[in-house]
């Protein structure tokens, strides 16, 4: 270790005066060629490596030291905010050329661009993109046009509508693949494209008033993240906000909910195994004890030790056996077991606090002498906890990707798909996908199929920058004018996200610390299998790094903010995500869904694509993008130059 010590010291003095992707690459190759032979000690040496380059590209500090490395935070962190932009999106571009240098992504771009015969004769991606000298000369007659005329001329010379992206579908027009047509699109972000666990929609916005049905923009909804403060604040899903709610409003409804909520959550979960061993008794789920809640942890201590041992990642694919008898098996494995047997100890240490807090009567006031208490505001921390978690995977989703491409991103359209997905046909797609789609980790838990209906009400999102200047700004659009409830949908900001994350991290320095925990005691406790818990790379970096001897907690602190977004499309969003209510009160009407999206793209033309086409800089900016060949369009996917070295290996 001396030596691998040394050679890290000397290889960060010399990344501390390097700057540039193919430099500060070149050092790490360079060290990792010198150490080929280093035997047990190499996997240690190639991931600090990995993650002293990583760091290094993000701008961080680095001084080799006698007592170490000495690691400070990038220089933009505490400085200006343009500064900081820029330096993020540098960050992020640096990863996006790296993904676009690898051989199959390279390999995907140029065969999307290859021409091929379609249904329609000859096509390619690029017949997928509206040509800017057509559209921009479109849009300069239009505006030439009186202005009562101009409305309608703007209607018929774009008209967005929405497509899902199914897997197995392809373009009417084209014969592309709608998956790869959306992938495509995705790689021109300032972000890698990558794919997320749990459950997700992509969505194409389309123009129907151009040959082809061009692509406007993308949008993916995913699984919402589990834990941001500010919007669970918003919410009130955090355990101040939640007991701060009740205690200025108790009421019998409150006391009824407590107690429903415990017992709606006690019989989600098998309970067979453990009464049959002896590890509980049916009493104990009315009156338990401090003795039997400790077994409980127990029993899911060695449950998990024996996951992480031995983590059976085939036992945990999922199947399209969805019969009582499969669930039961899912609820034996040994990481299942473990859920189960600590969320009862959690479930049942709450019902025990509430007990000794004299819970006894489901009245306002029996409700608040035990908030009153330690013991009572403690078990209601438990409850909402739980209850977040029966609920933040169902009935709201984030939006990960939203944005428009050229040239309609020069006339807002960034907003016009943050506005689609506020339509009802987002909310009728998303019930459908996964109307008949059992939970996996629900159903794991409870020895059954647990089907809960997906009823869509709120949306959540990020922005890249900690910066209001982006396409969420000031979107707000009147429900009145759509035949809605009175009031409207509006991207709220929330406030800012804390700037912790894994997303400095390369997807490369990740397969390193996962290849060092593999190799290292007790082996790693994060294998990638769906129920482990959330965010696996997050805590893959957190363990390897940790287990380097690196600050983890202060490395994943990268300091870079992000604006945090909620869109409530149900006025009762709160009480539903809550539990108290069942039945959404939908802000926009949800009959004659396509109707109400055609409704909200003529929103958008009348508040931000009327007066962009007055300004002769956008109608330049749209015509300079020409599909003559060679294409330079901006929706084009723009691959970096191999270098010389990399083209050897091409």
């Amino acid at each position: 270790m001396p030596a691998v010590r040394r050679a890290l010291a000397s290889y960060a003095e010399r990344l501390a005066k390097t700057d540039g992707r193919h430099s500060v690459e070149q050092l790490r190759d360079e060290l990792l060629e010198r150490a080929g032979a280093w035997g047990r000690d190499l996997q240690t040496l190639r991931s600090c490596a990995f993650v002293l380059a990583d760091l290094r590209l993000q701008g961080w500090r680095l001084r080799a030291s006698e007592k170490g490395i000495c690691i400070a935070y990038p220089e933009h962190v505490n400085g200006a905010a343009d500064v900081s932009k820029e330096f993020v999106r540098q960050a992020h571009l640096n990863q996006r050329e790296a993904q676009l240098l690898q051989p199959a992504v390279r390999e995907f771009i140029h065969s999307m661009e290859r021409r091929r015969l379609g249904p329609n004769g000859w096509t390619s991606i690029f017949s997928l993109m509206r040509q800017g000298k057509e559209f921009a000369d479109k849009l300069q007659g239009i505006s030439s046009l009186c202005i009562e005329d101009r409305p309608a001329a703007l209607s018929a010379a774009i008209r967005p509508y929405i497509q899902v992206v199914d897997p197995r579908s392809t373009c009417e027009f084209t014969g592309l693949r709608l998956m790869d047509i959306w992938r495509y699109f995705r790689h021109t972000w300032t972000t890698t494209y990558y794919s997320v666990p749990g459950r997700s929609m992509l969505l194409l916005i389309r123009d129907a008033a151009a040959e082809n049905h061009p692509v406007i923009g993308i949008a993916a909804l995913a699984s919402a993240l589990v834990q941001l403060t500010v919007r669970d604040q918003w919410i009130g899903w955090t355990p101040q906000t939640f007991i701060s709610e009740i205690c200025n409003h108790p009421s019998t409804k409150w006391a009824r909910w407590i107690e429903n909520a415990i017992a709606e959550l006690l019989s989600d979960i098998y309970k067979a195994d453990f009464l049959r061993e002896g590890v509980l008794r049916r009493f104990h789920l009315d009156k338990p004890s401090e003795e039997v809640i400790a077994k409980l942890r127990i029993e899911a201590a060695k449950a998990k030790r024996r996951h992480y041992k031995f983590p059976t990642a085939k036992d945990h694919k999922v199947r399209k056996d969805f019969t009582d008898k499969h669930w039961q098996r899912q609820t034996r494995l040994d990481l299942f077991r473990a859920k189960r047997a600590e969320t009862l100890a959690q479930l049942l240490e709450a019902r025990r606090l509430l007990n000794e807090a004299g819970f006894k009567k489901l009245s306002k006031v029996a409700l608040q002498a035990a908030l009153s208490t330690r013991q009572g505001r403690r078990a209601a921390e438990i409850i909402i906890r739980h209850m977040k978690s029966r609920h933040v995977g169902i009935g709201m989703l984030d939006i990960s990707i939203c944005g428009a491409i050229a040239p309609y991103n020069a006339i807002l359209g960034g907003k016009l798909v943050a506005l689609m997905l506020t339509s009802p046909e987002i909310v009728n797609a998303y019930r459908d996908r996964y109307t008949a789609a059992p939970s996996i980790i629900a159903s794991s838990l409870a020895g059954r199929p647990v089907v809960r209906r997906p009823t869509l009400v709120m949306l959540g999102t990020t922005s890249l920058y900690g910066s209001r200047l982006n396409q969420y700004h000031r979107i707000s659009m009147s429900a009145d004018s759509l035949g809605g409830i009175a009031g409207g949908v509006r991207y709220e900001l929330l406030g800012e996200s804390l700037g912790f994350g894994s997303s400095h991290f390369s997807s490369e320095t990740v397969r390193e610390l996962e290849a060092y925990l593999s190799q290292s005691h007790p082996g790693t406790r994060v294998n990638s299998i769906f129920g482990e818990g959330v965010s696996p790379k997050l805590r893959k970096v957190r363990d390897g790094l940790n287990m380097l001897g690196f600050p983890a907690e202060f490395l994943l602190r990268h300091g870079s903010k992000r604006l945090v977004y909620g869109v409530a499309l149900a006025h009762n969003f709160k009480d539903l995500l809550l539990g108290l209510s069942k039945k959404p009160k939908y802000i926009l009407p949800q009959q004659k869904p396509s109707e109400v999206t055609r409704r909200i793209a003529e929103f958008w033309i009348s508040r931000w694509v009327r007066r962009r086409i007055e300004r002769e800089d956008v109608l330049e900016q749209i015509a300079a993008n020409t599909l003559v060949h060679p294409a330079n369009h901006g929706a084009r996917v723009h691959l970096p130059e191999l270098t010389e070295a990399e083209l050897l290996f091409a």
